[in-house]
């Protein structure tokens, strides 16, 4: 396995957007109907690649909201270091540039046998092909006193929007002192330094306003992703304001008590100023629905087409999907969402193969000036998808490189969201 150094990763991960800019045209196009489901990052960019791919593909978006906030930079608005406008996405470029038929509903079921897609308004989409990209749902069966209702309470936040804001709110209104407990969920789940970017950036803004509080984070796991990078910059820039606690210390974590606004684990219970309990997570609702989701909670698929290996001619992509080494991570989402959309455009008009390829990049910032990144390559192998090259920040960076990777993550947020709304 190769080894990628920063300019190559750099180079690599302009390469990649700049190549996503441009639309394709297919040879031998034909009239098809196409449907995606969900408009976040892989439905809203396998929407955007069919329809600039083959021209007379007609491709309709059902998503049932006006727009789509990402979960990705949503922390450094719980730091109070952007709005949550800025990362806030409409659908009116992809209508209006693109020729995307979206429409704002709420898809009740979908038929493979009549290849129709059914609407809460009554509307059938009949379709050639259908894309799905349902995201993740949580499993509140898992965790003892804690479901959709108590998210008004005690937020999971991992939908980015009004979860979000509540928990921005009660972090404002937290007396200075005060203990956060957030409580980091079992793998898979969506975007896995997220949980410890979160407690980075909240502990950046206890810092500046309530410099004797203190983070707590009730792990599922014995280790997480990139540990050895968030507890070196916990050490460096908030030494005593963050505690790491796995599951091998604590039992695992067993219940959620509202009223107390706390959290038990197997050894004790642990009383929360402000509360963030993560769940733990499957594919989206629709997904299960129609029998998408095999016994692991997740959607198999194939690694070329992202076709259902349960449902043919259902494409999942994203969160959802069950692909091998890929993570659960919006530039995963994309990257997917251009094969599939690549093999479907092939598919319905006989146009040329285009080798899949798939890739993932990542920022993870842990205070405004210092953020790491990861790049990593995968190819399908052996009927699923492997790890091929990668590139991974290190420890003992420089203080200028990390300031470097942040300027460049807001950078790749632009380019990123653009080549998928824009």
């Amino acid at each position: 396995m190769k080894s990628w150094t920063r300019r190559e990763f750099g180079c690599l991960t302009g390469a990649m957007v700049l190549a996503g800019l441009g639309p394709r045209s297919a040879a031998g196009e034909a009239s098809a109907r196409v449907v995606v489901v969900g408009g976040g990052i892989g439905g809203a960019t396998a929407a955007k690649y069919l329809a600039a791919s083959a021209r007379t593909i007609e491709v309709t978006l059902v998503e049932p909201k006006p727009d789509y906030t990402t979960c990705f930079f949503s922390n450094l608005y719980l730091a109070g270091l952007c709005s949550l406008e800025s990362l806030t996405h409409g659908y009116e470029t992809l209508a209006h540039r693109y020729g995307i038929n979206v429409i704002h509903d709420f898809v009740t079921a979908i038929d493979p046998i009549a290849k129709t897609v059914g609407l809460r308004s009554g509307r059938i989409l009949p379709y050639d092909r259908v894309v799905v990209a349902p995201g993740i749902a949580f499993n509140y069966d898992a965790l003892a006193g804690y479901d959709e209702a108590a998210t008004q309470v005690i937020p999971h936040a991992w939908n980015a929007g009004p979860q979000t804001q509540l928990l921005r709110r009660q972090l404002e209104s937290m007396e200075d002192g005060g203990v956060f407990v957030l409580v980091a969920p079992p793998n898979p789940f969506r975007c896995p330094p997220a949980p410890y970017e979160r407690a980075s950036l909240v502990a950046y803004y206890f810092k500046q306003h309530k410099p004797r509080s203190r983070i707590l984070i009730l792990d599922a796991k014995d280790s997480f992703n990139s540990q050895d990078l968030f507890l070196d910059a916990w050490e460096r820039h908030y030494p005593g304001m963050i505690e790491w606690l796995p599951a091998q210390f604590t039992g695992g974590i067993k219940a959620v008590d509202l009223r107390e606004r706390s959290v038990k684990t197997a050894s004790d219970t642990f009383k929360a100023a402000v509360a963030n309990v993560i769940p733990p997570q499957m594919a989206g609702q629709l997904a299960q629905q129609i029998g998408l989701v095999d016994q692991s909670g997740w959607c198999p698929v194939d690694p070329i087409t992202f076709e259902s290996k349960l449902q043919p001619g259902i494409h999942v992509v994203g969160d959802a999907a069950s692909a091998g080494d890929m993570p659960k991570s919006a530039f995963v989402a994309n990257s997917q969402a251009k094969a599939c959309a690549f093999a479907i455009v092939e598919a319905l008009t006989g146009s040329e193969r285009v080798s899949p390829h798939l890739f993932n990049t990542c920022y993870t910032f842990l205070s405004p000036d210092d953020a790491v990144s990861n790049a990593v390559s995968f190819k399908p192998a052996a009927g699923t998808i492997k790890i091929i090259d990668n590139f991974v920040s290190q420890v003992q960076e420089s203080a200028e490189t990390r300031h470097r990777a942040a300027r460049e993550a807001q950078s790749w947020y632009a380019a990123f969201t653009r080549d998928t709304f824009g």
